[in-house]
């Protein structure tokens, strides 16, 4: 257990004469308002022995119980997001485009939050709407005749410029301010968003470089006296072990963390005095030095509800900035045992009675549980059945082969019932959560070659750091070596469409959703295909199969997942 935690302890409990400020910091929440069953809703716990254990974890009237009671004593406490609140939800919430969960999160009692990827996944015209007020410009308003007022939190938007005015398409800040001092927030995305949405709803923005972007904004703030300054940031690293509350600084400061954001940490200013971030949905508290030295904590509290952090520090009352070393943080899990609250519960039950009867609709039946989202392996069971739904659910364009983004997957499908529909059953509402984004599938031609750099894209590029294994229609094989390095894992003489070896010169009718087909997650080769022509809606594929291809007493089997061929490192 890290000494960060030492502020858990009674002995460290006895408040300080300098004023305190409390954060309860939650990021990638996805709409999930409920528990996400399976590995994809659980966080790892590890013993003494070093046995891990999965301890499912979630729920958002469970959290604000454990909010409430982690408030208790605390003067000054503020909850903080750190992007991708919603986009990526489940029925309950997507049905009603993501308002039950800004409902819900007003209630649990949010004060501000930064912009996500997924906050652009209808566009920047709805990220807007969100923001603001007003009710869907398609299906209306969601209460009939009563107006969406708007989040009643800010969401910060520093890096995401308007091409045409120069300025950011929502406040870069935020400063709360108390008796004596103020905290000031800055809220910035990553700036690889043009490569994780659809290309059409971020027309005329600009995500600009997150360090320039927080120099800039920090020197504002500090310009108007505000010396605590905070940055939530929708941009994660990989932590080095996968227990939730890992000493991150076993080794040294911040030796158990790689990524993107440990580099931003490095080279953001000095003027910083703490980092809450996003993106990665891993957990960690690390302590990544400043430009100067000094020590400064970056968090990150998971994802999808199943854990928060609880950030304390003082302020020194005569710069009235953070004292940098009074700042501790840990992360704390939502387990299902926590006796929800009434209050935040109601606005949940709400929304899910408004969605019940399509929620609630058998579509298909499983033998077994289908990992996806929560799988530990490249490869997944789930995946290859989504990409089988793709294929077949294409076949009038002539689709041959079908290739899903790992991230299309945002849960796992559970073979234990999670409502009152029976084992196996696979319900409308269940399906939906593992496709949630209404993707159309573009059926295209690529030659081999072209194929081929696809599958070497997965590996190398933008997937240099983070390999990203697409999952991929029966009728594939190939080989992965990981002693190799970049695009040459893929080993080129194995790679078989329909059992015959790979022609670079061939044409091969090829699927992907629409996110994969624009170049998203860096796989630009797509952008190529010819012959365009786009299909169903990737969840209409996915559930037509399962209603075609299972029955309660033909459930679909487990896939063995053995399309690819991993040979491990040495």
């Amino acid at each position: 257990m890290s000494a960060l935690l030492a502020w858990q302890h009674p002995a460290a409990a006895a408040a300080p004469a300098r004023p305190t400020v409390q954060l309860l910091a939650v990021n990638d929440f996805h709409g999930n308002l409920d528990a996400v069953p399976g590995a994809a809703g659980s966080v790892v716990e590890v013993d003494d022995t070093g046995h891990e254990t999965l301890v499912p974890a979630g729920g958002i009237a469970r959290m604000a119980t454990l909010l409430k009671q982690a408030r208790t004593g605390q003067g000054r406490s503020l909850t903080v997001g750190g992007g991708d609140m919603i986009g990526g939800s489940p029925l309950i919430s997507a049905a009603y485009h993501d308002e039950p969960t800004v409902h819900a999160l007003e209630a649990l009692g949010l004060k501000v939050t930064t912009v996500g990827n997924h906050e652009f996944d209808e566009g920047r015209a709805e990220l807007l709407r969100i923001a603001k007020g007003g009710c869907h410009p398609v299906d209306g308003c969601a209460e009939p005749g009563v107006r969406y007022p708007g989040a009643a939190y800010p969401i910060l938007a520093a890096n995401v410029v308007d091409t045409a005015t120069g300025k950011p398409i929502l406040a870069p800040y935020w400063v709360k301010k108390y008796q004596g001092f103020k905290v000031g927030f800055i809220g910035v995305v990553t700036h690889t968003v043009p490569s994780l949405v659809v290309q059409a709803g971020i027309q005329g923005l600009e995500f600009r470089d997150e360090v320039a972007t927080i120099n800039k904004y920090a020197k504002e703030l500090g310009g108007k006296g505000v010396n605590a300054i905070v940055v939530l940031i929708h941009e994660g690293g990989l932590t080095s072990e996968r227990a939730y509350d890992f000493d991150c600084d076993a080794a040294g400061p911040g030796t158990g963390l790689t990524g993107a954001i440990k580099t931003i940490a490095q080279q953001a200013t000095a003027a910083v005095d703490l980092i809450v971030s996003a993106h990665s949905h891993e957990a960690y508290v690390c302590d990544i030095p400043d430009p100067k030295g000094h020590r400064r904590l970056v968090t990150q509290a998971a994802s999808f509800g199943r854990t928060f952090t609880d950030i304390r520090f003082a302020i020194n009352p005569a710069t009235r900035d953070i004292a940098r070393a009074s700042v501790q943080a840990a992360n704390h899990v939502v387990t299902l045992d926590t006796p929800e609250d009434p209050a935040v519960r109601q606005v949940v039950e709400t929304w899910r009675a408004r969605s019940a009867e399509k929620a609630n609709q058998p579509v298909g039946y499983i033998a077994g549980n289908l990992p996806g989202r929560g799988a530990t392996t490249l490869e997944t069971p789930l995946g290859d059945v989504i990409a089988d739904s793709q294929a077949e659910g294409s076949a009038a364009a002539g689709s041959q082969l079908a290739f899903l983004n790992p991230g299309g997957m945002r849960a796992d499908l559970v073979y234990a019932a999670t409502g009152s529909e029976g084992d196996g059953v696979v319900t409308y509402g269940e399906a939906f959560q593992v496709q949630p984004f209404d993707n159309i599938l573009v059926t295209m031609d690529l030659t081999g070659q072209q194929l081929l750099a696809v599958l070497r894209e997965q590996f190398s590029g933008d997937n240099t750091a983070s390999p990203r294994l697409l999952q991929l229609s029966d009728g594939l094989r190939y080989t992965v070596d990981l002693a190799r390095a970049g695009a040459d894992r893929v080993l080129a003489d194995t790679v078989r469409v329909a059992g015959a070896p790979l022609d670079p010169a061939a044409v091969y009718r090829v699927t992907a959703n629409t996110f994969l087909a624009e170049g998203g997650n860096g796989f630009t080769t797509f952008r190529d295909g010819t012959n365009r022509v786009n299909g169903s809606v990737d969840l209409a594929a996915f559930v037509a199969y399962m209603q075609a291809h299972t029955a309660p007493a033909n459930p679909l089997p487990v896939p063995a997942a053995n399309r690819v061929t991993i040979l491990p490192a040495p």
